[in-house]
């Protein structure tokens, strides 16, 4: 009986075989490692920024709303990063004239170099992201912001952060809570940039959010398609 004889391809297949799975396992864990890292997931995740810029001093002591500075933010999906001219609206020592304005803050201190060589030379100041979903969920943060659903819920009390940092977990669990019980995270839009909100004397702060739901029909949607697609 003449033995049975493989094509010539499955040779040149066993071959390939160990790099292939080689680079499948090098995949997986790149991928694992990649959720894992702080940059990712992680609660607590403060990277270090070029600028030591203080929400506890600028939103928390001097009260400047968060719209200010992220001025798409219950606009448009992406809360804007603000441009340098913002900060140099209050940093500059020399008005649009050309003029020395007296009212100007810290306009030459140290930290703020890069802030000045931003402005001079046209180039944003490369500041890290910290909230930082994965590419395949979509957020809008319009969406949110004008239903009443505060920068509290999802960033912490910012006003009280010297240093900002990712407070909450994000993930898909987190959100889809919230989706389905909505109530105690719903509070007047006019006030979502008020950090330190409290609901008025007798009411909780679900029965707020309740009326709020009932008054503007708000059904926070829980399929699939509502944040992948």
């Amino acid at each position: 009986m003449d033995r049975f004889h493989f094509p010539a391809w499955v040779n040149t297949l066993v071959s390939l075989l160990g790099p292939i799975v080689t680079l499948g396992l090098i995949y997986v864990i790149a991928v694992l490692w990649y959720g894992a890292v702080p940059a990712t997931t992680d609660v607590g995740y403060a990277p270090k920024q070029p600028v030591p810029y203080s929400h506890k001093l600028h939103a928390g002591d001097l009260k400047i709303d968060c719209r200010y500075c992220h001025t798409t933010v219950d606009k448009a999906a992406f809360a804007a990063i603000p441009p340098t001219q913002t900060c140099m609206n209050c940093h500059s020592p020399k008005d649009a004239a050309g003029q020395v304005l007296t009212t100007a803050v810290h306009s030459d201190s140290k930290k703020l170099a890069p802030v000045r060589e931003s402005y001079a030379s046209g180039k944003p100041v490369e500041w890290q992201k910290v909230h930082d979903l994965p590419d395949y969920v979509y957020f809008d943060h319009s969406a949110h912001v004008t239903r009443g659903v505060s920068c509290v819920e999802c960033h912490g009390r910012v006003d009280r952060m010297e240093v900002v940092f990712q407070a909450k977990e994000l993930s898909m669990s987190w959100c889809l809570n919230c989706h389905r019980n909505p109530e105690a995270r719903v509070r007047p839009p006019e006030l979502v940039t008020k950090l330190d909100w409290t609901p008025p004397k007798g009411k909780t702060a679900e029965d707020v959010g309740r009326e709020i739901i009932e008054q503007r029909g708000i059904k926070p949607p829980t399929n699939c398609s509502t944040c992948h697609r």
